[in-house]
């Protein structure tokens, strides 16, 4: 009976460590392949004192949307503008339509707060909080699949702060 034990255990930490291997695979190709957009900065209080350096991301196309006439989980789609920046077109449940220059950014819906597309934190150094304050902009990679992983911020001249 140990001996099942063993295996059991032994086969859960293989399929365990798969998943998480996948996990990395993907954001890694996510990181290398998909579209840069600049999403534009809403207001909100920059810094969460509790969890330390960490700023709270809220997004201007998640705002005046009516989370009543809205599906829990779609899509956001965003036309990209000349300069990077992208401007939310509409809200729809599935992949498709997509016309010319629009992107996908997958959304979950959340009761109050309009939608959460997954990047609405940041973590920095302990100490460089001031130099994350003027942020403009959440740089954002979104793949075909309306997959997004948060990137950097940027200022009002589309520059990264690093």
């Amino acid at each position: 009976m140990k001996k099942v034990k063993w295996i059991i255990l032994l086969l859960n930490l293989v399929v365990l460590l798969v998943v998480f291997n996948n996990s990395v695979v993907k954001k890694e190709a996510l990181l290398s392949d998909g579209q840069l957009i600049l999403l534009e900065l809403a207001p909100i209080d920059p810094r969460s004192l509790i969890q330390g350096d960490y700023m709270r991301l809220r997004y201007a196309i998640s705002e005046d949307i009516d989370n009543d006439t809205i599906s829990k989980r779609g899509f956001c789609v965003v036309k990209l503008l000349p300069n990077g920046t992208a401007e939310r077109v509409r809200l729809q449940e599935n992949t498709t339509p997509l016309n010319e220059n629009e992107h996908l950014i997958e959304y979950s819906a959340k009761n109050w707060w309009g939608i959460n597309i997954g990047a609405e934190s940041f973590f920095f150094q302990e100490g460089m909080g001031e130099k994350y304050e003027d942020a403009k902009y959440g740089g954002v990679k979104v793949d075909a699949k309306g997959n997004s992983l948060l990137v950097g911020l940027f200022d009002e001249d589309l520059k990264l702060i690093e």
